[in-house]
C-alpha cells in the first residue's frame, strides 16, 4: 500500500515539477544575505522570504507562526497536527552568505537564471532549493489526497550562516519532534552524523615593559637590589602555546576517529590572534599599534571540531587538561595560567550521531536507491542546524540536492537533482509519518 501511495505522490511531483523550480527561483530572487556579514537593507530581506513562504504553507493546510529571533529577522514554523510519536520536522535556513565581488559572477547573483539544467544564484544550493523541496514534497502529499498519521512541521529559520541562532531559538521555544530532516546539500547522499563545534578563546597574560629593556627579560640577569622588574612577552608565550596546540591536535586526530567521517576531521583551527598591551573590557588587547611595548596580552580564538561520538563536556575537560599541563612547563604560566572562554560569541554546535539503522536514515537510502544511484551513508564534515535539534535529543539526518558554488561564485542547484530530492523527501515523509 505504501509503495502505491508513494508512487502517486511522486507522479504528482513529476507532473508539476515546475512548481519546486519556480519556488526556488522566487526565493533566490529575494535576497536574504545575513546582515551580520553584509549590512545592506536591499539584500537583507529574510523577512520577505518568510512572507513569500507563509501563505504558501497556509494554503497547503499548515498552521503557521512567525516570531523575530533578531529585530526584523523572523523564524517561520508551520505545523500539521498528528501523532507525536511519528512527528517529523523538515528544516532549512533562508539566510545566505554575501555575494562577494559580483564582477566575478557570470550571472546575476540574485537573478535565478536557468541554463543547461542549472538554476543559478546566491542561496540556490545553500539552501533555498532544499527548503523548496521540503515544501513541495508536503504539497504533493496533500495534493494527492494523502492524510498523514504523524505531525509534520516545516521550519524555515534565520541565521544559520552565523551560528544557527534561529534554530537554537526554535529549540528553546520547544519546537521539537521525534526526528528532523535538514535539507542541506548532500549531493544525494544520506548524512546521519556530524561532529560538534566549539568556538573558544584562550587568553595568555604576560607583563608590560619597555622594549629597550627586553634584554632584562630574555638574558640571565643577577637578581640584585634595584633590578628593574623584567617584562614577559605574551605574544612569545602564545607562540609556544600554538606549537604545543599543534602537537595536541595531531595526537587527538591520530587517536580518535568516527567511521562515517574522514580521519583527522576533528581539527583545531587557529582562526584569530590579537596581541598587545592591556586587556580591554571587550576581552581584546587595548594597544596593538606600538611595538615599543613588550606586550602583556595575547588572545587566540579557536574553531574546534570534535567527533559525533564525543560530548562537549568530555571535549572541554580534555582541552582544559591540555592547557593546564602546558602551563606547568613554564614558571610564569604556572603562576599566571591561561584562561579559556567557551561558547565564544554564543556559538556552539552539539554533535549529531544518529544510527545508520535509524528508520528515517534507512528510508532515505531505500527511496533514493529506487530513483537513482544508491547513496553513500557518511558524516557531514561541516556543521549545520541539525546539530541544535540533536542537542535537544532529536534524531536527525541531513539530505539534500546537488550543486556547486556555495559560499563562492556562480552558485547553482542541479534541477534534476532538485526534483529527485523532492520525490525522495516525500517518500520518506510517508514512510516515517505513516498514512491513515
Amino acid at each position: 500500500m505504501s509503495d502505491a501511495v508513494i508512487k502517486t505522490v511522486q507522479d504528482e511531483i513529476e507532473k508539476d515539477r515546475d512548481w519546486v523550480i519556480d519556488l526556488t527561483q522566487k526565493m533566490v530572487r529575494t535576497p536574504s544575505v545575513n546582515p551580520k556579514f553584509h549590512v545592506d537593507a536591499a539584500q537583507n530581506r529574510e523577512a520577505d522570504v518568510q512572507a513569500l513562504l507563509d501563505p504558501i504553507l497556509r494554503e497547503e493546510g499548515f498552521k503557521t507562526e512567525q516570531w523575530d529571533v533578531f529585530p526584523g529577522r523572523p523564524n517561520l514554523v508551520a505545523d500539521k497536527a498528528g501523532d507525536e510519536e511519528r512527528s517529523l520536522i523538515l528544516c532549512g535556513h533562508i539566510d545566505v552568505v554575501p555575494v562577494g565581488d559580483p564582477r566575478r559572477w557570470n550571472v546575476d547573483p540574485f537573478g535565478g537564471e536557468i541554463k543547461d539544467g542549472r538554476l543559478y544564484g546566491r542561496g540556490a544550493i545553500d539552501m533555498k532549493s532544499g527548503v523548496a523541496a521540503c515544501i513541495a514534497a508536503s504539497r504533493a502529499i496533500r495534493r494527492a489526497g494523502i492524510d498523514l498519521v504523524g505531525r509534520l512541521s516545516i521550519h524555515t529559520v534565520v541565521d544559520e550562516e552565523a551560528g544557527g541562532f534561529g534554530a537554537m531559538d526554535a529549540v528553546k521555544r520547544g519546537k521539537l519532534a521525534k526526528a528532523v530532516l535538514v535539507a542541506e546539500p548532500t549531493w544525494g547522499d544520506v548524512l546521519p552524523a556530524e561532529g560538534g563545534l566549539e568556538w573558544a578563546r584562550v587568553t595568555i597574560r604576560g607583563r608590560n615593559a619597555h622594549s629597550a629593556w627586553r634584554y632584562n627579560e630574555i638574558y640571565p640577569q643577577r637578581h640584585e637590589p634595584g633590578r628593574l622588574e623584567p617584562g614577559m612577552n605574551a605574544i612569545e608565550l602564545a607562540a609556544r602555546f600554538i606549537q604545543a596546540l599543534r602537537n595536541y591536535e595531531l595526537d587527538r586526530t591520530r587517536a580518535r576517529s568516527h567511521p562515517l567521517l574522514p580521519v583527522g576531521m576533528n581539527t583545531i583551527n587557529i582562526g584569530v590572534i590579537h596581541g598587545g598591551a592591556g586587556l580591554g573590557t571587550n576581552g581584546l588587547p587595548i594597544t596593538m599599534t606600538n611595538p615599543a611595548i613588550i606586550p602583556d596580552t595575547a588572545v587566540i580564538d579557536l574553531d574546534m571540531k570534535f567527533l559525533p561520538s564525543e560530548t562537549s563536556a568530555e571535549y572541554r575537560k580534555d582541552f582544559e587538561a591540555f592547557v593546564h599541563h602546558f602551563a606547568q612547563t613554564d614558571a610564569w604560566l604556572r603562576a599566571h595560567p591561561p584562561t579559556i572562554e567557551w561558547e565564544l560569541g554564543g556559538l556552539y554546535f552539539p554533535p549529531l550521531n544518529t544510527s545508520v539503522e535509524h528508520p528515517l536514515v534507512q528510508s532515505l537510502v531505500r527511496q533514493k536507491s529506487k530513483i537513482g544511484k544508491a547513496p553513500d551513508i557518511k558524516g557531514f564534515v561541516a556543521v549545520c542546524d541539525a546539530a541544535h535539534y540533536a542537542g535537544a535529543g532529536m534524531d536527525g539526518v541531513i539530505y539534500g540536492p546537488a550543486g556547486d558554488g556555495f559560499h563562492g561564485e556562480d552558485e547553482y542547484v542541479d534541477i534534476e537533482s532538485l526534483v529527485e530530492t523532492t520525490k525522495v523527501i516525500a517518500a520518506s515523509i510517508i514512510e516515517w509519518c505513516g498514512v491513515r
